[in-house]
């Protein structure tokens, strides 16, 4: 089953993602952490990507569309796979269906988790990532114990470049502009499933799994 799941920053799509690979038994493929990790390991496409990141813009078609085609062409993409993060514009999505085309698949669903920005707002200002783990904790939904130190491994907690609120903003109308266009060039092909993103983690995926039938 190929699953696209689309949303704006902050909206639950990593979260949903991990949960459906359990279940479905197919990889994640999150270009976010991709980016992340280049960045952290400072190789060209990294400082690429956290130039944009850091701006709130969309990293250029050419590096994340170049990434996706590798990643689905390993054996673990066979039985399918979930996309989170790609595509995020209409030229992505139209690359994306060249790319299936030629491996004679196709997508099965689009899942569109939605949330309005000032709920996002709050959700994303409020996270703070470890810098030894990479665990995520939130000052208001999952507090360290000790503040700014990371429950599961003892290393600094840090706010984001992008999770500045700022940076956020500029995100969210980047979304707006350029990837909400997505759902009407998805719906034309009748494979949109629009969820409520505001309810809990487990109302989320149960919304998630009736609406794919798995």
């Amino acid at each position: 089953m190929n699953i696209i799941l689309i949303g704006p920053p902050g909206a639950g799509k990593g979260t949903q993602a991990k949960r459906m690979i359990e279940r479905l038994g197919v990889p994640q493929i999150s270009t976010g952490d991709m980016f992340r990790a280049a960045v952290k390991e400072g190789t060209p496409m990294g400082l690429k990507a956290k130039a944009c990141m850091d701006k709130g813009e969309l990293v250029p078609d050419d590096v994340v569309i170049g990434v996706v085609n590798e990643r689905l062409q390993k054996p673990d993409c066979k039985p399918g796979f979930i996309l989170d993060g790609f595509p995020r514009t209409l030229d992505q999505a139209k690359a994306l269906d060249e790319l299936l085309d030629k491996m004679r698949s196709k997508l099965d669903h689009v899942v569109v988790i939605e949330v309005p920005d000032n709920n996002l707002v709050g959700r994303l200002t409020g996270r703070r990532t470890c810098r030894g783990c990479g665990y995520m904790h939130h000052i208001t939904f999952d507090p360290p114990k000790k503040e700014g130190i990371c429950d599961k491994c003892g290393s600094e907690l840090y706010q984001r470049d992008d999770d500045q609120e700022v940076t956020i903003r500029e995100r969210l109308a980047t979304y707006h502009s350029q990837t909400s266009p997505l759902i009407e060039y998805y719906s034309n092909k009748g494979i949109v499933r629009k969820i409520d993103g505001t309810k809990n983690m487990q109302e989320v995926q149960d919304a998630v799994k009736a609406s794919i039938g798995a």
